[in-house]
């Protein structure tokens, strides 16, 4: 089988990302608002239809059915504002910032949410291109053209589903985590130097941006899921992938104190070793199960949405079980230790304790009760938000198996 060149590999992978995508939809959504406006409208440049469809055409369905009505609502207010001074006055620079003023103003009325400066935007494109007001009205007809076109646009070629960019955006996560575990047992049986203890303790730390960052990539993730023809439980693949990141984020956390737990003691034993070598050994083990423990983890919650992910979490609690019996082998000795040498013995029961921690974050069954809780408190919500549809279901329900139960 050929194998692709690197370039042709990365430009295939990069013209799958969602700004790739969104940019290549929102140039034709855009394009195609013009064509209609220039058919439909008298303007010989009707530039408000592209610029209302690029508003409208969103990375998501969900997004473009939630924000495209707001986002609407915004330029149309923008375009009946000029219309109300391109006839009373000219451009000035005094009716420039009191068209932007009364767009700001106005704007929080008319419930455009965080669209405010869309309505000040829109305002200034059209005064600044009309002064009068029987064209003015040309404006709102572009306006809705481009709404239309935008709206239409989603709905007939539904955007992607983003769950793999947030898998691997997982993924990379813990993978950076497993890399951090694994450099922190490997160091376990030797002499730490207290500069190299706080390079973990910073590299910990840059977690919390990587966090910040998949978290992003779900949301995206998790609204091209909703309302996706294309996804038939897409509430489930959502709370697989959130309660997955949760728990990553929990063990990043954790891992964090790890590292500045041994970040104190190199302090505290700045010349001989943070542990006994029986008992970095016994830490070591223990740690490079964790560190595969918490690659298996996000390959489980990543697998479940796109391919079979019985033999991961096969793997998963295989590593979680050897690293409870490394975590009680490395308890005895550190507790042999304190009693020889009860120097900074809190520091070991703290370690003890975020080892723990993560290990618990990552136990299948904790996971599934986590998965459950989410479904059931969604499914309460959803009842308890319609409850006149709920009634009416009800009554259905209990009308068919009436009609069932005197059948012959």
């Amino acid at each position: 089988m050929p194998v692709l060149p690197d370039q042709v590999t990365t430009i295939i992978r990069r013209g799958r990302e969602p700004a790739v995508v969104q940019t290549v939809r929102s140039t034709l959504a855009a394009v195609i608002s013009y064509v209609v406006a220039l058919w439909l409208s008298s303007e010989p440049a009707p530039l408000t239809a592209p610029l209302t469809a690029l508003l409208v055409v969103q990375v998501t369905l969900y997004a473009t059915l939630t924000t495209g009505i707001r986002r609407v609502n915004s330029v149309v207010a923008g375009v009946l504002i000029a219309i109300g001074f391109s006839s009373l006055v000219g451009l000035t620079w005094w009716s420039l910032g009191s068209i932007i003023l009364a767009s700001l103003v106005i704007g929080r009325f008319v419930r455009v949410g965080e669209f405010v400066p869309e309505v000040a935007i829109s305002a200034m494109l059209v005064l600044g291109v009309t002064r009068v007001a029987e064209t003015s009205w040309d404006r709102v007809l572009e306006t809705l053209i481009g709404a239309v076109v935008g709206l239409l646009f989603n709905i007939l070629f539904v955007p992607p589903v983003w769950v793999q960019p947030a898998g691997e955006a997982i993924e990379d996560l813990a993978r950076r985590m497993r890399r951090l575990l694994q450099d922190i047992g490997d160091e376990a049986s030797g002499h730490t130097p207290v500069d190299r203890a706080v390079a973990r303790l910073h590299e910990a730390r840059r977690l919390d941006h990587d966090i910040v960052e998949v978290d992003a990539s779900l949301r995206q993730a998790e609204d091209s899921l909703r309302l996706n023809p294309r996804v038939k439980e897409g509430l489930l693949y959502r709370v697989v992938l959130r309660t997955g990141l949760d728990a990553l984020e929990v063990s990043a956390v954790v891992l964090r104190v790890i590292c500045r737990t041994l970040t104190d003691l190199a302090k505290a034993r700045r010349d001989e070793p943070l542990f006994d070598p029986e008992v970095g050994e016994a830490l070591r083990e223990v740690f490079t199960h964790l560190a595969q423990a918490v690659e298996n983890f996000a390959v489980v919650i990543t697998s479940q949405v796109q391919a079979n992910a019985e033999d991961a979490e096969d793997r998963l609690t295989t590593e979680l079980t050897a690293g409870r019996a490394g975590r009680d082998r490395a308890a005895e000795l550190l507790l042999r230790q304190v009693l020889g040498h009860p120097r900074q013995w809190q520091l070991h029961g703290a370690l003890l304790t975020e080892v723990d921690r993560i290990l618990d974050e990552l136990d299948v069954e904790e996971r599934s009760r986590r998965l459950t809780e989410h479904l059931d408190r969604h499914a309460r919500e959803q009842h308890n938000r319609h409850p006149l549809l709920n009634a009416v279901k009800q009554r259905l329900r209990a009308s068919h198996y009436g009609r069932r139960s005197t059948q012959p």
